[in-house]
């Protein structure tokens, strides 16, 4: 594991706790605000955060050779992830345009 800095490593892992505290908060707001869009949108974040393991998994190893696919998986859970955002994000806007003018 000396293939990144500490500080590199505590970055690492505090950005992965700190996306799976928002997907966890998104959920809770989606449950208290009883709008199934927030749901979506939490679930949408599941693909980067699949996407930063692989990353981790990925240094943990010392960016083995071995594993370069782990950096191919990262890559499509990123591109995956940034649709499913993207989709999440414009069925907000969608639902909250409808619900403006009704």
């Amino acid at each position: 594991m000396h293939a990144l800095s500490l500080g590199t490593w505590f970055i690492h892992i505090a950005t992965l706790c700190e996306w799976s505290l928002a997907i966890v908060f998104v959920a809770r707001w989606a449950k208290s605000t009883e709008n199934r869009g927030f749901y979506w949108l939490a679930l949408a974040m599941l693909p980067n955060l699949a996407s930063a393991m692989a990353a981790i998994t990925w240094h943990i190893f010392d960016n083995s050779e071995a594993l370069k696919g782990l950096v191919v998986l990262q890559a499509a859970l990123t591109t995956l992830g940034n649709a499913c955002l993207a989709f999440a994000a414009w069925n907000l806007l969608h639902a909250k345009r409808k619900e403006s003018s009704t």
